[in-house]
């Protein structure tokens, strides 16, 4: 088992289970206990001020909430961009990790940036491996600019792109090909 921490899972198109059709997920543990992700093109409805007023001095109140993946949808996770790593509960690459779930929201570390997430997404011991061999997700290294992209809604298809070859072709595949 070679982790994937740090890393981007892009749906293949082959990928049909709704819950990842077309995502991106940032793996942010992979371990021989499993894996936990959070999908990075899915944005809700919701702001966090109106979902977790409480993230609002560490979130902009306007800012979207994120589905962050079909496991525990009423628990929310913080992917941030910390200034200093050390506060970080866990590190997913460079300083971008997740929230320490005893953060002290009245006094928050200072982030450069931090985006909320509803659910995650989790793997059981040897499951995405088993995955990845399968071919359903293809791997690419993540950026800053990925986890806190602006159009969520395009990560999948800019992510394929920039591996570039026969991954830019696919990146311009329309969602259901049979309607082409």
């Amino acid at each position: 088992m070679e982790s994937t921490r740090g890393q981007l899972l892009i749906a293949g198109p082959a990928l049909v289970d709704p819950n990842f059709r077309r995502t991106v997920v940032l793996v942010v543990e992979h371990s021989a206990q499993g894996a936990l992700g959070l999908v990075l093109n899915r944005p809700s409805e919701s702001t966090v001020g109106e979902a977790v007023p409480e993230l609002e001095g560490l979130i902009e109140s306007e800012e979207r909430m994120f589905i962050g993946g079909p496991v525990a949808p009423t628990g929310v996770i913080v992917l941030a961009q910390f200034a200093d790593p050390d506060p970080a509960g866990l590190l997913s690459f460079d300083n971008v990790g997740l929230l320490r779930i005893d953060t002290s929201l009245e006094d928050p570390p200072a982030v450069v940036q931090a985006r909320a997430f509803a659910g995650h997404s989790g793997w059981g011991p040897g499951q995405l491996d088993a995955e990845l061999e399968q071919g359903g997700w293809i791997l690419e290294p993540a950026t800053g600019g990925d986890a806190f992209c602006q159009q969520p809604e395009q990560l999948w298809s800019e992510v394929l792109s920039r591996k570039g070859g026969s991954y830019a072709l696919v990146a311009r595949m329309p969602p259901d090909p049979s309607l082409n």
